[in-house]
C-alpha cells in the first residue's frame, strides 16, 4: 500500500503499571486496528506493533487510506401485497418506508425472497474521510481497553489506567483534530523526564521513533529490551561474570525504564553462605536486579541494577542499590542460620501440627502416605526403596523453616540445603528439591531417578486425596492445583521413560486416603457389600486416571498430535478400562483390599495403565497416519465396527474356512491370519509402529472384500462366519489404537 500516509497515535500518561503495560499497549493497538477494519479503512500493518514506555502508549501504522470506500446499503421494505393497494397505489406502509429513506417511493427497487416480491432501498454514499473518523476510532479503542480500576484525576469524570497528559495524532504530516480526556491532539510529544525536558516536535509519523530516541526515549520495546541485555552483559563482563537474565525479569525491567543504563554493584561476600536461590529471588522479585554468575553458574557477590537515567555520579546510584538490598540479604542470612540451628528433624516434627486439608489430616499424615507410595514405586523402577522412603519423609520438613516462610518459592530448594547440612546423602538432598519438578509450565522434570520417584508419589497422593474429598476442579477453580499435578505426573512418567502402571498406583494412593462413604441398599450379602465397595472405588480411580489422560491433550497437541490421533489411543484405553471394571464377586486372585473388598488383579492388569505405553501407541499412530493406506483402513475399520455393532446373531469365536463362498473372503482370511502371525511378536514387545506398518498392507484385500462380498448374506451360517472374519480383523486392527477415529 505504498503512497498511503502513515498514522501515529500517542497517548502520554503518568507511569503505567509495570505488569499490565504490555497488555495495555497490545489492547490499544488491537483496538485501533479493529476500529479501522470495522469502518473499511484500508491500512498497511506490515511490521507494525505496539509501541510503549512507562509514560506512553502508541500506535504507528506505515500506511492508512485517507477515506473509506463507498458505503453501500440495502434496507428491505414491505412486500408488494402490503405496500400496494388493489389499485396499485402506495399504502401508508410503503409511504412511510420511502419517507424514512428520504426518497419518492417510485424510485425504490424490488427484490424477491422466499416469501415473495418486496420493495428495497439500495443506496451508495461516499466514504467518510479517515481524519473525520479518527476521533471516534480513538475513543472506541480506549473504551475497549481492559482497565478494571480506572483512575480519575482533576475535577472531571475522565477515567483511565493513569492520568493522561498529552496526545499526538498525525495522519501524514497533518494533525488530526481530536480530543480525549480533555486533551486536544497536536504534534508535540515529550522526551525523557530528566534528560529532555523540552517538548519533542514530531513532523510526520515516520519521524516518531528517531525523534524520541534523540530525546533519550526508546519507544520500541524490542529496542529497549535489547539495550537492557547489552548493558547488563557489558557490565557483567567487567568482573568476568555472566548475568542471569530471565524472561520475566527482563520484561518487567524494560517496562520500568525509557533509557536503560546498567550500574554494576556488589554485596558482602559473607552473604554467599546463604542459599543462592534465596538471594537471587530477592534480587529479581523485589528489586528487579540482575545477579551475576561465575563460569560454574554459581552466584558471585556482584549484581546489576538498571537505572532510568545516565547519572553524573554513578557511584551514588550504586550506593543506593547496594543499600536497599543489604537488609533483605541480612534477613535471609538470619533465617538460614536459625533454620540450621533448628535442624530438619525438629522441622519435621512440627508438621504434625500443620493441617494439610481438614479431611486429609496433617502434612505429616501426607508425608507418611507419600513415603509408602515412594517406597513401592522405587522397588519397581530400580531405585533403593529405603532411600526413597527417607527422601519422602524429609521432603516437606522445610515447610516449617523460616526461609520458606519468607520465600515460599524455595520449597524443596531450602530442604536440599538443610538435608545436606544435616549429613543426608547427596541423592536424598537432591531428591527433596526435585520432588517439586516440574514447578511451572515448560519446566524440566526431575533429573534423577530418585527425584522422579518422589515427584510421582507426591502427585499420586495429591490427586487421590483431592478427588477423595471432593476437590475436583470445576471451571477456573482448582484449589489443590490438581490439573498442574496431573500434568506433572504424566510428564514425569513419560519423559523419564518410567514403565509404571499409573492406574494401579492411583489405586494404591486411593486406598490410603480417607474416602467418601457410599450408601448401600439393604438386604445385601457380605460378599455383595464388599463388591459394591470395590466397584465404587474402581470407578473413582478410573475418573482420576481419565483426568490425568485428559491433561495430556494439550501436551501432545503442542507436539503436533491431532485430536483424532489422541482420541484413537484414548478410546482404546477407555474401552480396556471399562472391560476391566469389576462386575462380580471377589474373584479367585485377590491382590489387595479395596474399601474392605478383595479386588482381582485382572481387573487392573487389563486397563494397561502405563502412560509410557500410551505414549508409544500415540507415536505409532502418528507414523501410521502418514501412510497412504491409513485413511482407507481407518474408514474400513469404522465400517467394520458399525457392522459388528449391528449384528443380530451370535458371532463365532473362530472362522470356518469351509463356509467361504467367495475368493475375496478366502484372500482376506489368508491375509489376516498371516498379518496376525507376523505381528504377534511385535505385540508382545510393544513395537506398535511395526504392527501398524504390517497391518497397512491389508488394504488391498480389505477393499476387494467390501467390493465383492455381501457380509449380511441370507444364509445365517455364512453371515455369522463373515462376521467372525471381520471380528478377527477388527481385533488386530484395534490392537494398537481405535484407528476408526482417524477417519473423517
Amino acid at each position: 500500500m505504498s503512497g498511503l500516509p502513515p498514522l501515529l497515535i500517542e497517548l502520554g500518561t503518568e507511569e503505567l503499571p509495570v505488569k499490565a503495560l504490555p497488555g495495555l499497549a497490545q489492547a490499544f493497538f488491537d483496538g485501533v486496528i479493529d476500529a479501522l477494519s470495522k469502518r473499511g479503512i484500508a491500512f498497511d500493518r506490515e511490521g507494525a506493533k505496539p509501541l510503549y514506555t512507562p509514560r506512553r502508549l502508541a500506535v504507528l501504522l506505515p500506511g492508512v487510506a485517507v477515506e473509506q470506500p463507498e458505503q453501500r446499503s440495502e434496507v428491505l421494505g414491505p412486500y408488494l401485497n402490503i405496500a400496494l393497494d388493489a389499485e396499485g397505489k402506495p399504502t401508508r406502509a410503503l409511504e412511510g418506508f420511502a419517507a424514512k429513506a428520504g426518497i419518492d417511493w417510485t424510485t425504490l427497487q424490488k427484490t424477491t425472497d422466499q416469501k415473495g416480491e418486496r420493495f428495497v432501498h439500495r443506496a451508495v454514499t461516499p466514504g467518510a474521510s479517515t481524519a473525520a473518523l479518527l476521533p471516534e476510532i480513538l475513543k472506541e479503542a480506549l473504551a475497549a481497553m481492559p482497565i478494571p480500576k480506572p483512575m480519575r484525576w482533576g475535577d472531571h469524570d475522565y477515567g483511565f489506567a493513569r492520568p493522561a497528559h498529552w496526545l499526538v495524532l498525525l495522519l501524514g504530516d497533518q494533525v488530526v483534530d481530536a480530543e480525549v480526556f480533555g486533551i486536544k491532539a497536536d504534534r508535540m510529544s515529550r522526551g525523557h523526564r530528566f534528560h529532555h525536558e523540552k517538548p519533542v516536535w514530531i513532523g510526520t509519523p515516520n519521524d516518531y521513533i528517531d525523534a524520541l530516541r534523540a530525546a533519550k526515549v526508546l519507544v520500541d520495546p524490542e529496542e529497549r529490551r535489547a539495550r537492557v541485555v547489552a548493558e547488563v552483559e557489558s557490565a557483567a563482563l567487567k568482573v568476568g561474570g555472566t548475568p542471569r537474565i530471565t524472561d520475566d525479569n527482563l520484561e518487567q525491567v524494560q517496562c520500568l525504564v525509557e533509557w536503560p543504563k546498567a550500574v554494576l554493584c556488589a554485596f558482602e561476600r559473607e552473604f554467599l553462605a546463604v542459599p543462592q536461590e534465596a538471594l537471587i529471588a530477592t534480587m529479581e522479585a523485589n528489586q528487579k536486579f540482575f545477579p551475576v554468575l561465575n563460569t560454574e553458574g554459581k552466584l558471585t557477590e556482584h549484581f546489576i541494577g538498571i537505572a532510568n537515567i545516565e547519572s553524573k555520579d554513578e557511584s551514588e546510584v550504586r550506593k543506593g542499590y547496594e543499600r536497599v538490598i543489604r537488609p533483605r540479604f541480612a534477613d535471609a542470612k538470619f533465617f538460614f542460620d536459625e533454620d540450621l540451628k533448628q535442624g530438619l528433624a525438629s522441622m519435621n516434627e512440627g508438621l504434625k501440627t500443620v493441617t494439610y486439608q481438614a479431611k486429609l489430616g496433617s502434612v505429616h499424615d501426607k508425608v507418611q502416605r507419600v513415603a509408602a507410595l515412594a517406597e513401592s514405586i522405587a522397588a519397581e523402577v530400580g531405585v533403593d526403596p529405603q532411600l526413597a522412603r527417607r527422601a519422602a519423609e524429609l521432603a516437606k520438613a522445610d515447610l516449617q523453616s523460616r526461609m520458606v516462610n519468607e520465600f515460599p518459592e524455595l520449597q524443596g530448594i531450602a530442604g536440599r540445603y538443610y538435608a545436606a547440612a544435616a549429613g543426608e546423602s547427596a541423592e536424598v538432598a537432591a531428591a527433596i528439591d526435585e520432588a517439586y519438578m516440574p514447578r511451572f509450565a515448560g519446566d524440566d522434570i526431575a533429573p534423577s531417578k530418585l527425584g522422579q520417584v518422589l515427584a510421582i508419589a507426591e502427585r499420586l497422593d495429591t490427586l487421590a486425596g483431592g478427588f477423595a474429598v471432593g476437590l475436583k476442579p470445576t471451571g477456573n477453580k482448582d484449589p489443590f492445583a490438581l490439573r498442574r499435578n496431573a500434568l506433572g505426573l504424566a510428564r514425569t512418567v513419560i519423559e523419564s521413560d518410567v514403565e509404571l502402571d499409573v492406574f494401579e498406583k492411583l489405586r494404591k494412593a486411593w486406598r490410603t486416603c480417607p474416602r467418601p462413604i457410599i450408601n448401600l441398599v439393604g438386604g445385601l450379602t457380605e460378599e455383595e457389600i464388599q463388591n459394591e465397595f470395590a466397584k465404587h472405588d474402581f470407578r473413582c480411580v478410573e475418573e482420576i486416571y481419565e483426568f490425568v489422560i485428559d491433561r495430556l491433550r494439550a501436551y501432545y497437541a503442542d507436539q503436533g498430535v491431532t485430536p483424532q490421533q489422541f482420541e484413537a489411543v484414548a478410546a482404546l484405553m477407555g474401552a480396556l478400562a471399562a472391560k476391566a471394571a469389576p462386575t462380580k464377586g471377589r474373584g479367585d486372585a485377590p491382590d489387595a483390599v479395596v474399601g474392605g473388598a478383595s479386588a482381582p488383579s485382572s481387573w487392573v492388569d487389563a486397563t494397561s495403565g502405563s502412560l509410557l505405553d500410551f505414549d508409544r501407541r500415540l507415536k505409532a499412530i502418528g507414523e501410521f497416519a502418514k501412510l497412504p493406506e491409513a485413511e482407507a483402513l481407518a474408514a474400513a475399520n469404522k465400517r467394520i465396527r458399525n457392522i459388528l455393532k449391528k449384528a443380530d446373531i451370535a458371532i463365532p469365536a473362530t472362522v470356518d474356512t469351509a463356509l467361504f463362498a467367495e475368493d475375496a473372503e478366502r484372500d482376506l482370511h489368508a491375509a489376516v491370519e498371516q498379518a496376525i502371525a507376523d505381528t504377534d511378536d511385535a505385540l508382545k514387545t510393544r513395537d506398535y509402529v511395526a504392527i501398524l506398518g504390517r497391518l497397512a498392507r491389508l488394504r488391498p484385500q480389505v477393499d476387494t472384500f467390501f467390493e465383492k462380498v455381501m457380509v449380511n448374506a441370507d444364509d445365517a451360517a455364512v453371515r455369522s462366519n463373515r462376521l467372525a472374519l471381520l471380528q478377527r480383523l477388527a481385533d488386530r486392527l484395534g490392537s494398537v489404537a481405535a484407528i476408526e477415529h482417524l477417519s473423517v
